[in-house]
């Protein structure tokens, strides 16, 4: 049974940081792409970054570029996203997903297989 876990979130200020983690379980971890989304109240899930299997290759979306910073431990099935200079348009549910093998369209919510609960991130003005 695969499993995907979501952590770090939580309350800051604007400027401020958090690390999210993601940890899968019940499948072979460096088999699949990763990402992270977020979706906002009343708003669509949205694509924030992605990583290759190998970690060799990162995606950002144009609003966290520079910002947020997304790795991967594949030793300890894990997924992280550093998220820096956080704004308050960037409160949201994070969540962490899961694609076998390449995904063609990166920041496409139905290209993923596996999906965690989400985690909360609330940036304070």
């Amino acid at each position: 049974q695969v499993q995907v876990a979501e952590s770090g979130g939580g309350l800051v200020q604007a400027g401020g940081s958090l690390r999210l983690s993601c940890t899968a379980s019940g499948l072979t971890f460096d088999d699949y792409a990763m990402g992270w989304f977020r979706q906002a109240p009343g708003k669509e899930r949205e694509g924030v970054s992605a990583i290759s299997w190998s970690g060799g290759s990162t995606y950002y979306a144009a609003s966290v570029k520079g910002r947020f910073t997304i790795s991967r431990d594949n030793a300890k099935n894990t997924l992280y996203l550093q998220m820096n200079s956080l704004k308050p348009e960037d409160t949201a549910m994070y969540y962490c997903a899961a694609a076998y093998r390449a995904v063609l369209r990166l920041f496409v919510p139905d290209e993923y297989n596996y999906w965690g609960q989400g985690t909360q991130v609330t940036v304070s003005s």
